[in-house]
């Protein structure tokens, strides 16, 4: 199997966390129920590749996510690893219950940059989510649990279109304020380019949220994932989310497409030398598994390329 030349950079991280989202953010929109062994099987693989921050599932409400209704089932068949991490999504404070439940360390809040995807998604206004979500982070760290927010639609949204970066950085700042360990900045729809990207971060610090409580989850509708990540790296940003083999998208914008896919990411990291821990082939080799779980193609660039060699 190829792999990419080494040719480090400076003015960029030695290191980088990847956070794979493939379990939940990637597998939430599949049509078809994929059964709780297999998405068991496909974390156990994708901490045996050498991710460390893997997102398990979401205690969602399965009438809106059906695909995660098995969450209870599945996080009690993982198995715990001394330096791997198994986050999870919860919506309100009924899925932080069942989380708790289950022995839940790490969760994850969401929240929208616009009120029209607020409203589509989480069924109220921003102000309304920020305050649900606000009771929920308040009770988890004070069980001392590690929390991470989320903010969609940072970068443009399909319904209201651009999105000024103040909008953005207002939400942003709010969940900073609640205690938020981290929080993930949001392309959903993947219109973000890398001087939007530069812009939104300079509002932050100038706010005093630095890069080393974000990190960023781009969309490559528009091609644009890999080069807003590396104008995020430029500018200090050491955790990037991604999904294992380019799965998923999101089930309330239509527009969007998949996530920047970790083979992607991680071909491009490893030739600017920075290390994130990942063994690729082993973690193409997972993907081009998962997919034929799916009976599809992984669409991933360096699966499809890397699967030819």
């Amino acid at each position: 199997m190829n792999l990419p030349q080494r040719f480090p950079h400076s003015g960029l991280p030695s290191s980088v966390t990847v956070y794979e989202v493939g379990a939940r953010d990637g597998l939430q929109n599949e049509k078809t129920t994929v059964p709780t062994e297999v998405k068991a099987e496909f974390i156990e693989r994708l901490a045996d590749a050498g991710a460390t921050r893997i997102e398990a599932t979401s205690f969602v409400h399965p009438k809106w996510v059906p695909q995660l209704a098995d969450a209870e089932v599945l996080f009690r068949l993982l198995e715990a690893r001394p330096g791997v991490h198994y986050p999870v999504l919860v919506p309100n404070p009924r899925g932080l219950d069942r989380a708790l439940a289950c022995g839940v360390r790490e969760i994850a809040v969401f929240a929208s940059a616009t009120e029209t995807f607020a409203r589509r998604n989480l069924n109220t206004t921003v102000a309304g989510a920020l305050a649900d979500i606000e009771s929920v982070v308040r009770q988890a760290l004070e069980l001392g649990l590690w929390v991470r927010g989320y903010v969609s639609m940072c970068f443009g949204d399909p319904w209201e279109g651009p999105v000024p970066p103040d909008a953005a950085a207002d939400v942003v700042r709010r969940l900073a304020d609640f205690g938020c360990d981290q929080i993930s900045l949001g392309d959903t729809i993947g219109t973000g380019t890398p001087g939007h990207v530069r812009t939104l971060l300079d509002v932050l610090a100038a706010r005093g949220i630095g890069p080393e409580r974000l990190a960023v989850h781009f969309h490559d509708t528009y091609g644009q994932a890999l080069v807003n990540t590396l104008a995020a790296l430029q500018a200090g940003i050491t955790t990037v989310d991604a999904s294992a083999g380019g799965l998923g998208g999101c089930p309330y914008a239509e527009s969007a497409t998949g996530n920047l896919a970790t083979e992607d990411l991680v071909w491009m990291l490893d030739g600017l030398g920075i290390d994130t821990g990942i063994d690729l082939p082993a973690l193409v080799e997972t993907s081009r598994w998962m997919a034929d779980h799916l009976g599809r193609p992984a669409p991933s660039r360096a699966v499809q390329a890397l699967t030819k060699d």
